[in-house]
């Protein structure tokens, strides 16, 4: 917006929100060790972490990302990187405390599908044309705006159809991107379970780290929410309605299928 009320056109607009986007998704890697104070480790330094993440991309054929840990009792986990070969798993010590070898092999699991399927840069670009189109509505209004006292005058009633048609694009693209990330976090899900055949452990994980998100005050959890995208449970979760706006399916959803997948592979 103060990009358009200096007088920048619809396509430099266009041009430098994608910019800004794809920036956020290259340093990606960076911003997320830096945001959550993850920090980078050896195998010297956490041996049995590293032997269980070796076990998995070999048995699937996976380049073996670098792992990082985050020094907090909130059991959760998390993937980021450009590519498989660039990317970071991250999960917590709490996780690590909690979980039982199988379980723990399963959270990783789904995190390294995320990068399996490139969810990053899908949910990036999602976010990109959003973006771009909500920038362009934007640059529209402003233009007219402040584009003369007779224009103003003349051109109020499109000026405020302008307006709504931004808020309703963005609304759309906003409801999209969050049903697209729902949709990955079930893919991930079946993807993860499918890498180490074991369904069920998965779905224990989730219901542990579910039960113990509930335990933690409100206030701890807000540190973290920012983060709810890429957590393989959310820090803060909502009332039902709240779900259509979430970055994750419900849990009791996600175990619910799991269990069927499962009881299918037994």
């Amino acid at each position: 917006s103060v990009l358009a009320y200096v007088g920048l056109g619809a396509i430099p607009i266009a041009v430098i929100a994608g910019i800004m986007i794809l920036a956020q998704w290259y340093f990606s890697d960076k911003i997320v060790l830096w945001s959550t104070g993850a920090k980078i480790v050896s195998r010297e330094q956490f041996p049995e972490l590293h032997d269980l993440v070796e076990r998995i991309v070999a048995r699937n054929n996976l380049p073996k990302p670098r792992i990082a840990v985050i020094n907090t009792k909130m059991p959760n986990a998390f993937a980021t990187g450009k590519t498989p070969k660039s990317s970071i798993v991250t999960v917590t010590t709490g996780l690590m405390d909690q979980l039982e070898t199988e379980e723990l092999e399963g959270v990783i699991a789904h995190e390294l599908s995320h990068i399996k399927n490139r969810d990053g840069l899908v949910l990036t670009l999602a976010s990109l044309f959003s973006t771009i189109a909500w920038y362009l509505m934007q640059s529209s209004l402003y233009g007219g705006m402040y584009g003369g006292y007779g224009r103003r005058r003349d051109g109020g009633g499109g000026m405020l159809l302008v307006l709504l048609v931004a808020i309703i694009t963005w609304f759309v693209s906003f409801l999209m991107i969050r049903a697209i990330s729902r949709y990955r976090e079930f893919v991930a899900d079946r993807d993860g379970a499918l890498m180490t055949g074991k369904p069920s452990k998965l779905a224990s994980a989730l219901l542990k780290i579910s039960g113990t998100m509930k335990r933690i005050p409100t206030q701890d959890l807000r540190q973290m929410e920012g983060m709810n995208a890429f957590f393989i449970i959310p820090a803060l979760s909502g009332s039902s309605f709240a779900n259509l706006f979430s970055t994750h399916p419900p849990v009791d959803q996600r175990v619910k299928k799991l269990l069927e997948m499962e009881a299918a592979m037994s």
